[in-house]
């Protein structure tokens, strides 16, 4: 990274050329006028051209002062911004959540039910995200869903997924309820796009190398995915702890006992330094209540 000049040197050449005086500007500052014009010298010595003309009683830019100031002026109102924004989040009561639809539909909503019974005081706001997370910096506390293959250091898996097979209770194949493997063979297989692989483990666990895997509905969404096979309009491969829910009230049935590690699972990115009490609270929240998933 270059080197840049100071930013006392900065604030103190903005203040004088708002003002057009030293002393004006020391008085803001809270600092003397000989130092204030201390400082507009060593950064005129570090830019290597001046920044003012000095007249005995009064001062005035020069056309290198002129252009230099707006830049200036910005890059202070921006830092003091994001100072004043920070210093407020450490103290704020109030958590704002990124995390997928199929998450936020599914297990967070009980998640949040029990942590507002406790911390009543504290509001959430939830950001449902689709394949990607939402823009950086907009959420305190990100929670993604990722293959194996990308995770980083920074992140922490929630639970370890397993795979299955879900159909509609009624769901049936030439008038039978689907019980044998080989009626998969006739049955319609719903696809989550970007999630083919699901099916591929499924079929190679299940030894069925012959599995009709191209053909099917296909859906981008897991949740829409999961509302074809209630349905009735075909069997879907999907994560068990996105289905629980469905398996629970009735809605969706699972033939087939499965024991498939799902190469994608929900991960929780690790809080920065400082972080505001509340987020804190609530990260600790999720990764306790993850640890409590029953899959």
């Amino acid at each position: 990274m270059m080197n840049l000049p100071h930013l006392t040197f900065l604030r103190s050449f903005e203040a004088a050329a708002r003002y057009l005086s030293f002393t004006n500007a020391a008085e803001e500052l809270n600092c003397t006028q000989s130092a204030v014009s201390n400082h507009v010298r060593s950064l005129e010595g570090f830019i290597g051209r001046p920044l003012f003309v000095r007249y005995p009683r009064s001062l005035s830019l020069t056309e290198v002062g002129s252009a230099y100031l707006p830049s200036v002026s910005h890059a202070l109102r921006e830092i003091d911004l994001a100072t004043q924004s920070l210093l407020s989040q450490t103290h704020k009561r109030e958590v704002v959540v990124s995390c997928p639809f199929s998450l936020a539909k599914n297990w967070l909503p009980e998640v949040i039910g029990s942590f507002k019974v406790m911390h009543s005081d504290i509001d959430l706001t939830v950001h449902g995200t689709v394949w990607t997370d939402v823009e950086q910096n907009v959420s305190d506390i990100s929670i993604t869903i990722n293959h194996v293959d990308d995770v980083t250091a920074d992140m922490a898996r929630l639970w370890e997924d397993k795979l299955t097979v879900v159909c509609a209770p009624d769901y049936t194949i030439d008038g039978q309820v689907i019980t044998r493997l080989e009626q998969l063979f006739d049955a319609e297989l719903i696809h989550v796009l970007g999630r083919q692989e699901f099916w591929e483990l499924i079929a190679k666990q299940l030894d069925l190398p012959d599995l009709d895997l191209k053909g099917g509905l296909r859906t981008n969404a897991s949740n829409l995915a999961l509302e074809l096979a209630a349905k009735k309009l075909g069997c879907v491969a999907v994560p068990r702890s996105l289905v629980l829910p469905d398996i629970e009230r009735g809605i969706l049935v699972e033939p087939f006992d499965l024991d498939v590690v799902s190469p994608w699972s929900y991960f929780i990115k690790d809080l920065k330094k400082n972080t505001a009490s509340a987020v804190s609270l609530f990260h600790d929240w999720l990764m306790k209540s993850a640890t409590d998933q029953v899959i």
